[in-house]
């Protein structure tokens, strides 16, 4: 990229330190609104804007309008738009521009995608593996954790054994924005983890002691990242005969779906989330209809009857 996206870069790397240090927020969620951002000040490049002060709210208008001419959907369109609002607040509190373009801006809307889950019978036929042996015990564990109290991939492996309540059975976690929640722990995932813990040092081919005071590891001692974890899954996807593309966030939303469609109750299931828009989880709302929807199709009498004929 030329001089002018060098230019406009230097904005960006000072914005990230701020999320970074000041802000305290995760390297992904970092890394997300500098890559946004670069996206936009390319787009200034082209546009000959050299200055983040001279971005109008009509140029960002035509860079959302060209997105979404080129296929881009509305919800990548609003991290980008939210991404530019806040950067664009932070240059305001610098001093280096006086008006923010993207407040009187909206993405355009895109059908709501419902995110995948498990029914019950696959959750049980895949959490019914036989969790012998180290890698065994650790991976059931790390399952059952998932499914029992609807970790995020990162909240997961982020987790030490200093954040697990035996007593209490919860487990402390930090979720986005570095907001701490408590969350419930249940029997199977306990048992699970017992396990696991009771094997946890005794590393494979005769290893050194862990040096870290994480709860899951990999076999070399170190604590187990965000790829292994994938690759696990996928494993015992296969292993036991689940059909699809089974990853941990699918998890994730099974045990949210199936907990609104037990208890109804769509403010806990946002706390246990760790949602800090009830929007967010309203989502599952609809995969709770669909199920009613099947169930009514398959069970009421007149649900698959057609009629003969407009008089019936």
């Amino acid at each position: 990229m030329g001089s002018i996206a060098d230019h406009l870069r230097t904005a960006i790397n000072a914005f990230s330190l701020h999320l970074r240090d000041e802000r305290n927020l995760a390297d992904n969620t970092v890394k997300n609104y500098v890559r946004d951002l670069n996206g936009l000040a390319h787009y200034c490049e082209q546009q000959d804007i050299a200055e983040w002060s001279a971005l109008a709210s009509h140029d960002l208008r035509k860079f959302v309008t060209d997105a979404h001419r080129a296929g881009i959907s509305g919800r990548t369109q609003a991290r980008r738009l939210s991404s530019t609002r806040t950067f664009f607040h932070f240059l305001a509190r610098e001093g280096l521009v006086r008006n923010n373009p993207a407040l009187s801006i909206n993405a355009p809307k895109t059908q709501q995608k419902l995110p995948r889950t498990l029914d019950t019978d696959q959750v049980s036929q895949l959490l019914n593996l036989k969790g012998t042996g180290w890698h065994g015990k650790r991976d059931l564990a790390m399952l059952e954790l998932f499914y029992s109290s609807g970790l995020r991939l990162s909240e997961l492996t982020n987790s030490d054994l200093g954040n697990l309540n035996w007593d209490d059975a919860n487990i402390r976690v930090i979720g986005k924005g570095n907001k701490e929640r408590i969350l419930p722990v249940g029997t199977h995932a306990l048992k699970a983890l017992r396990n696991w813990i009771a094997v946890r040092d005794q590393l494979p081919a005769g290893r050194c002691m862990p040096d870290t005071a994480a709860l899951f590891i990999s076999e070399r001692g170190d604590r187990i990242s965000p790829r292994n974890v994938q690759a696990r899954v996928r494993y015992w996807t296969r292993r036991q005969n689940v059909a699809g593309n089974i990853h941990p966030h699918m998890l994730r939303h099974s045990f949210a779906s199936h907990m609104l469609e037990s208890s109804g109750d769509l403010r806990a299931v946002q706390e246990l989330l760790g949602h800090a828009d009830i929007a967010t989880t309203q989502v599952y709302t609809h995969l709770d209809f669909q199920h009613l929807a099947e169930v009514y199709d398959k069970a009421h009498p007149r649900a698959q009857k057609k009629p003969d004929s407009p008089d019936d």
